[in-house]
């Protein structure tokens, strides 16, 4: 009688199993999206938070110690979690190659530019990563972009176009020194994450951000005693708050941000992590209405909606969505079951 069911049986376990994969499948990727969303939060209240610090000491000097900081951090939390360990050659080499870009070229023009040109302009070339990261990956990684993802990029550079002109009535001004800047460092950055990319399957990406931090505070203190050789007199000067604010940089945004933000590029890749940059200007407008008393107008609703809709095009998370409830409208199993 026993065989009789077997076949039964062996198809509801194959259906169960299905369900219970993807049901964990889905899960995981909403907790990574939910981490990714926190850490643009934190990287959007990092730009009000950079604009002091950077204003208040020498810009190369304090990022070198900010990013150092938030070096030290990442590897306190990986010994708790016992992650800790030393790369291979092939690992080190890309650890090298991402450190260059990700956090020399990167915080270095970043670092020169916002302190040389408007926050207007500034934002909204900073809203370009996601477009530069996705052409990147399409090159080097050879990734999919489909048309809607290339519909949600376009409207979260429109969101982020409505936000970070906000005032600016006359439109982009002219570009500066300070343009360029920041232009190479999203530039730079987007390159790394192909590197980030490809390590990821043997290097857990949160050690990579690590090693990346650490190693690349040291070349941008050495290129700060080059090009600032009188910044760490300044240092000693700064006041209480704005040294609260310099942790909380390096700690949350500059630390737990990278880590959470590498790591899911090597389990969503890197077009679809960038597209949650497009969230940064609206937490930043959110930062300035709580600690610079701003008012929110019309405007800003108009390019959070933009964003919205961008994040959820992009991500791929309508397309997923779609295809769940097209597979939800069909049989689950159909064929036979081998029965072994």
């Amino acid at each position: 009688m026993a065989s009789i069911f077997l076949p039964e049986l062996s198809r509801k376990y194959i259906i169960l199993t299905g369900k219970v994969v993807k049901k964990l499948i889905k899960t995981e990727k909403f907790q990574i999206y939910m981490l990714l969303v926190f850490a643009m939060a934190s990287w959007g209240f990092n730009v009000i938070a950079t604009k002091i610090i950077v204003t208040s000491f020498k810009p190369i000097t304090i990022t070198s110690l900010r990013v150092f900081t938030a070096g030290i951090c990442v590897f306190i939390i990986l010994s708790f979690l016992k992650k800790v360990r030393l790369p291979t050659k092939k690992e080190a080499v890309y650890i090298t190659i991402a450190c260059f870009f990700n956090v020399v070229c990167h915080h270095f023009f970043l670092s020169m530019g916002l302190s040389k040109t408007t926050a207007s302009n500034g934002g909204l070339i900073l809203g370009l990563s996601p477009l530069l990261s996705t052409i990147v990956a399409f090159i080097f990684l050879k990734d999919r972009v489909t048309l809607l993802k290339i519909i949600g990029i376009l409207f979260g550079l429109t969101g982020v176009a409505f936000i970070v002109m906000i005032g600016n009535k006359g439109g982009i001004s002219s570009i500066s020194i300070g343009d360029i800047y920041v232009f190479l460092s999203i530039f730079t950055q987007a390159f790394s994450f192909v590197m980030i990319k490809k390590i990821s399957p043997t290097l857990d990406p949160r050690l990579m951000t690590g090693y990346m931090l650490v190693m690349g505070s040291i070349i941008l203190f050495i290129i700060s005693l080059i090009k600032e050789p009188h910044g760490l007199a300044d240092i000693p000067h700064g006041s209480f708050g704005v040294w609260m604010i310099f942790l909380a940089s390096a700690i949350i945004a500059t630390a737990m941000g990278h880590m959470i933000y590498n790591s899911s590029i090597g389990k969503v890749g890197v077009a679809e992590s960038a597209i949650f940059i497009n969230l940064n200007p609206f937490f930043s407008l959110v930062g300035a209405v709580l600690f610079l008393n701003e008012k929110i107008s019309l405007s800003h609703v108009y390019g959070f909606l933009f964003i919205l809709v961008g994040v959820l095009l992009g991500s791929g998370a309508l397309e997923e969505f779609l295809h769940t409830s097209r597979l939800k409208k069909k049989p689950f199993y159909r064929g036979k079951v081998k029965n072994f």
